[in-house]
């Protein structure tokens, strides 16, 4: 005689084992024959929920409307070292664009790729459409609330019937009075159905409900806020959470709000004093090494990042962001041990290999370069990726004076993204050596409106203008350089040669 399993602990246990869509269906049987059984209809909703649900912690990408129509400006001009907006206010110990390449928003390439590293506050709004956003895609994130509407429409196919939920007839007032019930709920609402207005709703009154002493509704309340743009009212509710009970996830909620204020100063107090309280947590020792590191102060970044590594010796992002530093402070030996490390933890891309055939190049171990960027060719997942390894195989090309394979390499490059400013502006020197000015001129102006952010094409053009005789625009050029990188000496030695010129006409 065959014993079954009583269907609702067979749904727990598909539950446990992440088999959420059998789960799911479990639940819906048992709901036919019983539609008010509230063990049942809580775990399908917890069930749908884990379906489609995303950190907030991790997950933040400001849209050009969020950018460009911020309203949330504290002081235009922000004194150096406390805003992640204004690029140059660095402490002085970042490296210059000479060595390590910056973004558009004037901070330094990160070792990782994070929604907020490619970001930064682009000037105008032809800077800002033309910015990457994410690590995936070259077009720009439009709106934030972009991906939550793509979230809700995939929720949808969970169940082809309709919604599981009709949210308007639900009574929010009973269910707030539940607790088994509304947590549940709330979290379905606001993952699931991504309907924040009801979700803010339903924590208002089950907060009431809990005489304002239950941390967890604070802490959605705040998510809510945060969600609709209401970031004093989301650190309020944080601040109040806080009140009642330290949790780790309440401080980084908390440091995200002051991080979309523009207020990094503020969230490094807070995560320290967080550290007070969870000494070592490696969530809020990466939180103060990413604000470090985009506030252009490297030193400390790595500092933070060898802490995270002290606590978790497998931490991606800390190995690789230390890595690459090492690679930019001409210490390339050093940055391939970290990368290897990576290896060895099954990390598997292009990007890593692009990577170790760099550091193997300048560490002068040619028998590994080509082989690691064969292994990086393999692991293409798009055009651009394609584009960056042929790029790097052409540095090496220019390193071993192998001219013609070099700018075989760059042509390469561009043919699989047309966007790239460094292999135009590679290209506009090998095409001068062969005596094409025009040629050379058309690529360097091409560099130079792709990515107004380098100085490498604008003093390339400046110097090319002046050879031809073009002082004014030379000057102009050079203008540009100086205005991306103030420290070049060559820009100032060229721009007072030519200053020298237009006081003797």
């Amino acid at each position: 005689m065959e014993v079954k399993m009583d269907p609702l602990f067979l749904a727990l246990s598909y539950f446990r084992r992440r088999k959420l869509q059998q789960c799911s269906d479990i639940c819906t049987k048992i709901l036919q024959d019983n539609p008010y059984d509230q063990a049942a209809w809580s775990l399908k909703t917890r069930a749908l929920t884990e379906m489609v649900y995303i950190d907030e912690i991790e997950v933040d990408q400001e849209g050009i409307a969020e950018m460009m129509l911020d309203e949330s400006s504290i002081a235009q001009v922000a004194r150096p070292g406390t805003s992640l907006r204004l690029p140059g206010t660095s402490h002085g110990t970042g490296p210059t664009p000479a060595v390590r390449p910056m973004t558009q928003s004037g901070r330094p390439i990160t070792g990782f790729v994070r929604p907020s590293t490619q970001s930064g506050r682009p000037g105008t709004m032809e800077q800002a459409i033309k910015t990457p956003r994410t690590a995936s895609t070259a077009r720009p994130v439009t709106s934030a609330s972009g991906r939550f509407i793509r979230l809700g429409t995939a929720s949808m196919l969970t169940n082809p019937e309709g919604p599981y939920i009709n949210l308007s007839r639900l009574n929010m007032a009973k269910y707030s009075q539940k607790p088994q019930l509304s947590r549940t709920l709330f979290e379905y609402i606001f993952h699931h159905e991504n309907d924040v207005k009801n979700a803010l709703d339903l924590a208002a009154q089950a907060t009431e409900h809990a005489q304002f002493k239950d941390w967890w509704w604070k802490v959605q309340l705040g998510k809510c806020y945060y969600r609709l743009g209401l970031y004093r009212e989301a650190e309020k509710q944080f601040r109040s959470a806080l009140n009642h009970k330290e949790v780790v996830d309440t401080y980084l909620y908390l440091a995200k709000v002051y991080q979309r204020l523009d207020q990094p100063i503020t969230a490094l107090n807070l995560f320290k004093q967080g550290l007070d309280h969870f000494p070592g947590e490696v969530t809020l020792l990466t939180g103060i090494a990413r604000i470090h590191e985009e506030m252009n102060n490297i030193s400390s970044a790595t500092e933070y990042y060898k802490d995270v590594l002290k606590q978790d010796n497998t931490h991606v992002e800390a190995i690789a962001c230390i890595g690459s530093n090492h690679f930019y402070t001409d210490q390339p030996e050093i940055a391939l041990r970290f990368y290897r490390r990576l290896l060895q933890m099954g990390v598997y891309n292009c990007q890593l290999y692009n990577n170790l055939g760099l550091c193997c190049f300048y560490a002068q171990q040619y028998d590994m370069t080509l082989s690691s960027f064969e292994r990086a060719q393999a692991l293409v997942a798009n055009d651009e990726e394609q584009a960056d390894v042929w790029y790097n195989i052409g540095h090496v090309a220019v390193g071993i004076g192998d001219l013609t394979l070099a700018y075989q390499c760059f042509k390469l490059a561009l043919t699989n993204n047309n966007d790239h400013a460094e292999a135009y502006n590679n290209l506009a020197v090998l095409e001068l050596r062969k005596g094409r000015i025009e040629q050379s001129k058309a690529f360097l102006q091409t560099a130079a409106s792709l990515a107004p952010h380098m100085y490498e094409p604008h003093f390339n053009l400046s110097i090319l203008s002046e050879k031809i005789g073009d002082l004014q625009g030379s000057y102009t050029a050079a203008q540009k350089s100086e205005n991306s990188f103030p420290e070049h000496v060559d820009t100032q030695q060229l721009l007072k040669q030519l200053r020298q010129h237009f006081s003797v006409l």
